[in-house]
């Protein structure tokens, strides 16, 4: 199982930046996948998720990004986007996608509970 994670940059605050988080080895639509970020000498975050399609497939957020972000899945091309807008210095960080080898009971908001990673792309957010 790969995780692909592309699409970080260095933008100003304001601006947007679409990640993509492509897939191979497991299909998109029978997994939960989440993305998290990781700041210089801070635990990895939980930023949102979307479950897997037999369970809604509905995304959630974390409140510091809920209303400026957007997680979507695109079955066809076996790919998870993330959409941040209105970005703010402090989303710099550089941003994971994981994949849930099972549905978990609970809001699978924990790094733990996410069985393969991709290697991260970092978002620098300039004041």
């Amino acid at each position: 199982v790969q995780l692909q994670a592309s699409g970080g940059g260095s933008v100003q605050a304001g601006e947007s930046l679409r990640l993509a988080c492509a897939v191979s080895g497991r299909t998109v639509s029978r997994h939960g996948l989440a993305w998290f970020r990781q700041a210089p000498g801070k635990e990895r975050e939980f930023v949102g998720n979307i479950r897997r399609s037999a369970y809604g497939g509905s995304p959630s957020y974390a409140d510091s990004v809920k209303g400026r972000f957007t997680i979507s899945r695109d079955s066809a091309k076996n790919t998870v986007f993330l959409q941040m807008n209105s970005l703010k210095f402090e989303d710099t960080a550089v941003y994971y996608c994981g994949l849930a080898e099972r549905h978990l009971a609970g809001p699978m908001i924990r790094a733990s509970d996410y069985d393969f990673w991709g290697m991260g792309t970092q978002v620098t957010v300039s004041s």
